[in-house]
Order: C-alpha cells, then structure tokens, then sequence
C-alpha cells in the first residue's frame, strides 16, 4: 500500500457507514487529534535530551491540536455537537501490543513508543484517503485530503526518530512485526463510524 505499506486496506464501504452518521465521525476524529497531541506531549516529556525529537515532536503536538481545532469548527459550523470523548478499541489493543514488547530499557521503550505513534498515524492517513476518495460530502471530501498529507508526514517523523535513536533494536524488523500484527487487528475493524472503527 504505496509508502505507508500496510498489509490490509481499508475497504471503500466503510465510507458509506460513516456518512450515516457524521457527527460521531467528527466527534471521533477530534478526539484523535487531541490524543494524538497527548501521545507527542508525553513522548517528549520521557525523552527530553533529545533536543532534536523535542522540537519535531512540539511542531507535530501544535499540528494535531490544529487539526484538533479545525475538526472542532466544522461541527460548530454544521451545528453539531462534540461529543464526549470515544473510547478507541484499535489503539487499545496497539497500546497492550507495545507494552508486551518494551523489553524494559529506555531505548526499547522509546522505539516501541515511537512505532506504535507512527502505525497510528498509517493507518489514519490511510482512513484519510478512503473518506477523501469517498465521501459525497465535499468540504469534508477536501478536508480529509488535505489532513492526509499532513499524517503522511507525522508517520514519518516517527519512523525517522525510531531508526534514529534505535541503537541495539532492529527497528527495521520491529516494524515489520508491527505492519503484521496491526493487519490482524484492523481485519476486525471497518464496521462504525469512527476514524479506526
């Protein structure tokens, strides 16, 4: 699947589940934005000597909380509400996945942390193009283009940061493994109208 190689695509009908309901759609797509500015927040927090990994990582926790933002001021605009915040069983069952491999050293922890952020991120970009490619609604048909491009890159700074500061993991191997398993847990999703569901 072109540069972010995931295993199993997601199948264009989901779009027409999500159009059932777009407000859950937009609720939910907030909420990632802001957990994803919280998971940047945090790495930089337990990995603040890395001058280079804090910039990147702040510039990325300002763009999510933007996205954040602009999600939140299409449903003001349409007149919806943002609901409370979903629970999301895709990144849990990731989560549990990433602490069963943190062998327990700093580095392992950062690499695992860092790959579990940059499969996220494949995976919504992915989700992105879908609705982008899909979605009779036109605003939101640009709009998911547009934040695709943008999660593209942050699957990237994750990656490049994972080969980075790596020293003694095969990171190359790990995200093979994570590529496998993440195809096994997305082959149950694609059935609600959520950005992973």
């Amino acid at each position: 699947m072109g540069v972010l190689r995931l295993e199993l695509p997601t199948d264009p009908r989901w779009v027409n589940i999500v159009e059932k309901n777009i407000e859950e759609i937009l609720t939910d797509h907030a909420w990632c934005e802001q957990k994803a500015a919280t998971n940047a927040i945090t790495i930089i927090t337990n990995n603040s000597e890395h001058e280079d990994l804090v910039t990147d990582l702040l510039a990325l926790a300002k763009e999510e909380l933007d996205h954040f933002e602009q999600v939140h001021d299409i449903i003001k605009k349409r007149g919806l509400k943002l609901g409370r915040e979903r629970k999301d069983d895709y990144v849990n069952e990731l989560a549990q996945y990433m602490k069963q491999n943190n062998t327990g050293s700093r580095v392992s922890g950062l690499v695992e942390r860092l790959l579990f952020s940059a499969m996220i991120e494949a995976r919504s970009c992915e989700r992105f193009k879908v609705l982008s490619e899909n979605i009779q609604d036109e605003e939101l048909s640009k709009f998911y283009r547009e934040l695709m491009e943008s999660e593209a890159g942050h699957y990237t700074t994750f990656i490049t940061y994972a080969r980075k500061y790596g020293k003694g993991v095969d990171v190359e191997k790990r995200w093979r493994e994570w590529i496998a398993f993440e195809a096994q847990v997305i082959a149950n999703y694609g059935n609600k109208e959520t950005i992973h569901g």
